[in-house]
């Protein structure tokens, strides 16, 4: 049974960052590996609604941050174990997406997105003006990290790293299986052509409505192990910037693909770190970079490595094709009305 390039690569990448820690000099590259998989976690949850359903939600992480103050208002004030928190934490984020996507859904294009946009600087205003839930300006601070389970501790940075790692596997492993199912087909054809999903007797507000409710479940999840890791919040995270990052990550990774998101949030990561030491100036290296990026590789790079399995699948199958008719000329000319070749 032959394996497919995407499950190779899955598996290379997933030995790759298991093995990660072992080769990582200090924590702070354990850090920024971690953070980049929360992200992660974010985007492939964006990519859904974006480059499955074809929504381009601008508020995405504002419902991150609903999630992770979720965590830490629960946990901090009131007390409530971590791991409940970070149940309701998905849940509550994706009943404030049930509850935005129920008006918002029923615009299209970019009318939808600059609702959105709207949507998420209004999360933004809240979270920094409610203090007395919010705690403001100042900030959610103290949070409790991730609670063992059983013998299994989060308390070092490698522990916290592979509690991140298990939540993206499983988070990218779900979306699989989602994309991959009627549900997930159901998605794509609302992407490629409203008009004619509805022809094919397609409910389009309930569909998007799920698709919108499973992007920001995701946002709410990466959300809750951000403020389980960072241990302090503030009103930034709701920032449109941060949705601009997430969707920097699907364009570079490859939008409306599987590991996109991942290899994205990645790659952007490191890149970012990397240019650190050039200061303010590092956005003005980063930029062009992404612009030629766009322009040179469109569909991201698995999009670029996926479209490349296919033209060289293609051009085997012509070869196998041009070949058995070269033996057999026969082969290659369709019968006629008697059953022999013309």
């Amino acid at each position: 049974m032959k394996v497919s390039a995407t499950a190779l690569l899955s598996g290379f990448l997933l030995l790759v960052a298991i093995v990660f820690p072992a080769f990582a000099p200090n924590s702070y590259y354990l850090s920024v590996m971690s953070l980049a998989y929360i992200f992660a976690i974010a985007a492939v949850g964006l990519n859904l609604i974006v480059g499955y359903t074809g929504q381009l939600n601008l508020a995405h992480a504002g419902f991150m941050a609903i999630g992770a103050y979720a965590v830490g208002i629960l946990t901090v004030d009131y007390g409530v174990p971590f791991w409940v928190t970070f149940i309701l934490a998905g849940l509550l984020a994706a009943l404030v997406g049930f509850v935005v996507g129920i008006v918002s859904l029923r615009l299209k294009g970019h009318y939808f997105a600059i609702f959105t946009l709207c949507v998420g600087l209004i999360m933004f205003l809240v979270i920094e003006k409610w203090e007395s839930l919010t705690h403001g300006v100042v900030g959610v601070m103290d949070i409790p990290a991730a609670t063992s389970i059983g013998p299994i501790s989060f308390a070092s940075n490698i522990g916290q790293y592979y509690l991140v790692l298990f939540f993206l596997v499983l988070g990218v492993w779900l979306m699989h299986r989602i994309v991959s199912s009627l549900l997930g087909r159901t998605f794509i054809a609302i992407r490629n052509s409203e008009d004619l999903a509805e022809a094919l007797g397609i409910n389009l507000m309930r569909n998007k409505i799920l698709a919108f409710m499973i992007s920001t479940f995701y946002a709410g999840i990466a959300g809750a192990l951000y403020a389980g890791y960072v241990r302090f919040l503030g009103p930034d995270l709701a920032r449109e910037t941060n949705t601009f990052d997430m969707i920097a990550f699907t364009l570079v990774g490859g939008i409306g693909t599987l590991l996109g998101p991942v290899v994205g949030a990645v790659v952007v990561s490191w890149v970012t770190q990397s240019l650190q030491a050039l200061q303010d100036y590092r956005m003005v290296v980063f930029g062009p970079l992404l612009i030629l990026l766009i322009m040179f590789v469109p569909n991201g790079i698995i999009g670029s490595m996926e479209a490349w399995s296919v033209r060289r699948r293609a051009s085997q199958a012509e070869r196998a094709r041009a070949k058995l008719q070269h033996n057999d000329p026969a082969a290659g000319v369709p019968p006629t009305e008697g059953g022999r070749h013309a």
